[in-house]
């Protein structure tokens, strides 16, 4: 079985727009799909680590140029 790379962006999203998206396709997500997140809000940036590990995902990138920014989570 192959995973999947599922991309995310919510760079035009302001909280708690991000987090509510980013959470729903985590739980769909299947075990050991990526879920790469893209955005700008800083309170996102912070907050969505720390829901994904309080959800028992692996945070395997994180990545800021610009003062954009990008996430990526192993469900």
């Amino acid at each position: 079985m192959v995973n999947k790379v599922i991309k995310v962006d919510v760079t035009d999203k302001t909280c708690p727009g991000p987090l509510v998206e980013v959470r729903k396709i985590l739980n769909k997500a299947s075990p050991g799909d990526i879920v790469e997140v893209t955005g700008k809000h800083s309170v996102s940036k912070k907050e969505i680590p720390m829901v994904a590990e309080g959800m028992g995902l692996e945070v395997i990138d994180t990545q800021e140029k610009d003062g954009k920014w990008k996430i990526k989570i192993q469900r």
